[in-house]
């Protein structure tokens, strides 16, 4: 028998807010952080509005040096590692050998951050097509490898157990944390620390997104641009963020006399092996991962108090995903609340997926669902109740939370309330 996985920490960091608190408050209030963006001159660029994070690398406790040494996603993804692991009251070498320690890190992107800043200074602003090494920073190769961010999330947390990066496109944070769980189920760990980081806010990366019209073009109107579900969306925000979850045995746990938070009972991701971006409207691929993960959890449709989607904003998107939840959940779909908290934050890519895992714990234990922000013009084909413009309380025991990829990655999860014996 598979052993139980809990939660006992988490941070969170997004646009709007630099902790986990901020975070919450923000989206069950219904508030956006999207707005111009101020990384680079967008003026160029079909889409001009991002969800970008306030971060000062030195406030969060990094020296000089480290702050130049790493990119930008691994500061976001050695921050929340540290903060979780604090909340979470797990001590390396006593409550736990570091060797039963693992670090698992999601990324869509990488180090995209810095490799374009060092392309452009090697190649003198594109100008050189044979860039010139001399003025290249010695901590590129790190740059080029995404293992760096685990890495660096292991060395700051001091775990020596089973380390690695997980990319899946935007289902890379979600996978993550079920990577992780896995890991623990197995008896490889037994204690995770599990999440994932992006920072891409950079003209490529903002540049490709423009390319195949996926990204809002409401520059003029940005904190109502993100618009999941609404009949007059076009496109998402693209966004930076990145959240970390500790993940433990239960067991090991309770013995410990940790707060545990929720527990992970179900998890699955499958690929539709057929196209790029195309979804059927049937929602077939996605209700598969759903229906495997509700079956791992041994949970029925109606035990769901909440769906957490990943609702970006594109029109195909949006309907496969109200299509597979009708699919999966049959009548109850009508019946549970659905929300996108892409909505407020935007879409941080590969990090999402850790974000709204989090966002799945908050919500079990505050027993509030966060809204659809800018929900006011339903489209007829999402015919759900998405909880338009404002939280709602309501008590929640079980939750379900999905990601949707390029590629044709589509994952679930689902997470409970902690009871000490299993129903």
């Amino acid at each position: 028998m598979s052993r139980r996985v809990v939660i006992t920490g988490l941070s969170v960091l997004a646009p709007g807010s630099t902790d986990t608190e901020g975070f919450w408050a923000m989206i069950t209030q219904g508030r956006s952080a999207i707005r111009r963006i101020t990384a680079f001159d967008p003026s160029a660029f079909r889409s001009q509005v991002a969800g970008e994070i306030d971060f000062d690398p030195l406030a969060h406790g990094f020296r000089r040096r480290e702050a130049r040494r790493l990119d930008r996603a691994s500061l976001f993804a050695v921050t929340c590692a540290r903060r979780a692991l604090a909340q979470s009251g797990t001590t390396l070498g006593d409550t736990v050998p570091p060797e039963r320690v693992g670090v698992s890190i999601g990324t869509a992107v990488g180090s995209a951050t810095s490799i374009e800043r060092e392309y452009v200074v090697l190649s003198d602003e594109g100008r050189e097509w044979l860039v010139d090494e001399n003025y290249a920073s010695r901590h590129l190769f790190d740059y080029f490898t995404p293992g760096s961010m685990a890495r660096e999330t292991a060395w700051a947390v001091g775990a020596e157990g089973p380390v690695g990066v997980l990319s899946a496109g935007c289902t890379s944070g979600i996978d993550a944390v079920g990577h992780a769980y896995q890991l623990i189920q197995d008896g490889a760990a037994d204690v995770m620390v599990a999440g994932a980081t992006d920072a891409p806010i950079t003209p490529i990366a903002v540049s490709c997104f423009d390319a195949i019209k996926a990204t809002t073009r409401r520059n003029d109107d940005p904190v109502r641009a993100s618009r999941p579900f609404d009949r007059t969306r076009d496109g998402f925000a693209i966004a930076e963020g990145a959240a970390v979850l500790v993940l433990e045995e239960h067991g090991h746990a309770l013995r410990r006399g940790a707060e545990i938070l929720a527990e992970i009972t179900g998890y699955a991701t499958h690929c539709n092996a057929h196209h790029m971006t195309g979804l059927a409207r049937d929602g077939h691929e996605m209700s598969r991962a759903i229906d495997t993960a509700l079956a791992e959890a041994r949970r029925p449709p109606t035990a769901l108090g909440y769906v957490n989607a990943h609702g970006s904003g594109t029109k195909q998107n949006d309907r496969h995903e109200t299509a597979a939840i009708k699919r999966s959940l049959g009548q109850h779909a009508y019946r549970v609340p659905v929300s996108s908290i892409k909505s407020m934050i935007g879409h941080s890519l590969g990090a999402i997926g850790a974000i709204e895992v989090a966002t799945c714990v908050l919500t079990l234990q505050h027993d509030l669902v966060p809204p659809t922000a800018n929900l006011h013009e339903p489209d007829p084909e999402c015919d759900l109740d998405y909880v338009p413009l404002a939280a709602r309380e309501t008590p929640v025991d079980a939750v379900l939370t999905v990601g949707s990829g390029f590629g044709g990655f589509q994952s679930a999860m689902v997470l409970e309330t902690f009871t000490k014996e299993r129903p």
